[in-house]
């Protein structure tokens, strides 16, 4: 009997002593429970609801810190028009039907000049011994030129003639304006023409102070080997690139879209069908980019067609530097001008060794935008031709040609 109650007491006096070491136990994990639960929720709210400063933003959400517009789902993309919809057709199919190369594919040489061809001498020591590879198409705007180069002969697409059979090359225009529309028109004339002879594969655009910087194999090489074609293109946001821009170009143009570049191209056949099938986008340049628009705004359509025109529908297939070197350090509207002191080898030497194309912006911050020039992937030399030279530097020129082409 005291066995038992003292073992009873025993148990009694064990569990009031025990007692509070159990409450111990179940307090532990309750408050971890608490602990972990607000952690928990903290990390939540600050992964639903980020901070803004950037350290923050970085350490508690994965894509940084979002506006209000980011968090909104994307509007809407916007239907095309009808006549949109017929423009992209014509032109993917343009852009994807496999060309067909002929047996002897030629590049097609562009000549868009006023009346004379001052190095025209120049021109057809560059053509001698390469007959067959090549095409010659001349657009003089104002005056007849007289050549004295076989190449050239009869190559002509004059402004003031109509065709007929006697003179092939010949077309009713009207006169070049720099600037204005009329040398976009000139432009795809001289496209159109070109594209008659199957042949002709690459087109490049020429002026009459344009000189080669290589010797003929170079340049032959360079532009039918690769699959691009040569257009200058950037973004300029200042007030001689979107500031141009005008809302009339909507909705098929729209201001992000707008570019800016130089209008001496190289261009493979099917770019230059596709510039011949557009009507749209060029109705829209000739409508609402010209000198003296609304707002003492000034647009020219030879900086701004092709450039946008080829980023809105084929911007992986240009190079977006132009292989015609221009000199443009002097900060004036036209590009500097050689005359016969600047020709020597050295300056020859320096423009061929070039391999990086150069942008500035017209805004105040005058970014400059340098990248290189890549042909198949390979950083390569960027020019094959320059301008803009005085025809007072023909004779220099021919006593450096060939040498300075090999440098």
């Amino acid at each position: 009997m005291k066995t038992s109650q003292g073992w009873r007491l025993g148990m009694k006096e064990m569990q009031i002593l025990s007692a509070p070491r159990q409450r111990a136990q179940l307090k532990k994990p309750t408050w971890i429970i608490v602990l972990v639960s607000l952690v928990s929720l903290f990390l939540i709210c600050a992964y639903v609801y980020p901070p803004q400063g950037s350290g923050a933003c970085y350490v508690f959400s994965l894509n940084g810190c979002k506006g209000l517009s980011d968090w909104l789902p994307p509007a809407p993309a916007r239907e095309l028009t009808d006549e949109e919809l017929a423009s992209h057709v014509v032109t993917n199919e343009i852009l994807n039907t496999p060309p067909v190369v002929p047996e002897n594919p030629k590049i097609a040489f562009m000549f868009l000049i006023p009346g004379a061809l001052p190095f025209e001498k120049l021109w057809d020591r560059f053509f001698q011994g390469h007959e067959g590879k090549f095409s010659v198409y001349v657009h003089a705007s104002k005056d007849k030129p007289v050549h004295f180069s076989r190449y050239f002969v009869n190559r002509e697409i004059r402004s003031d003639k109509v065709c007929d059979a006697a003179s092939y090359f010949s077309i009713s225009t009207n006169e070049v304006v720099w600037g204005k529309i009329s040398m976009v028109d000139a432009e795809r004339r001289l496209l159109a023409y070109a594209l008659k002879d199957t042949d002709n594969q690459h087109f490049v655009l020429l002026s009459d102070s344009c000189i080669p910087l290589r010797d003929f194999d170079y340049v032959y090489n360079y532009l039918m080997y690769t699959n691009i074609s040569f257009v200058d293109c950037f973004e300029d946001p200042g007030p001689h690139g979107s500031g141009r821009y005008s809302e009339h170009m909507l909705p098929e143009v729209e201001k992000k879209h707008f570019r800016k570049g130089a209008q001496w191209f190289t261009m493979k056949r099917q770019h230059a069908l596709a510039v011949m099938a557009d009507s749209l986008y060029y109705r829209k340049f000739k409508d609402y980019c010209r000198p003296n628009m609304e707002g003492n705004r000034n647009c020219y359509s030879d900086e701004h067609y092709l450039p946008t025109f080829f980023y809105m529908l084929d911007p992986t297939g240009i190079s977006n530097w132009s292989v015609t070197h221009v000199d443009w350090s002097e900060g004036k509207w036209h590009p500097k001008s050689y005359v016969l002191k600047d020709i020597t080898y050295e300056l020859m030497r320096n423009i061929t060794s070039i391999s990086e194309n150069v942008h500035v912006t017209s805004d105040a911050r005058k970014e400059v935008q340098i990248n290189p020039c890549l042909w198949n992937g390979n950083q390569r030399p960027c020019y094959l031709f320059a301008r803009k030279f005085l025809p007072e530097a023909l004779d220099s020129l021919l006593q450096l040609y060939p040498n300075y082409t090999s440098i």
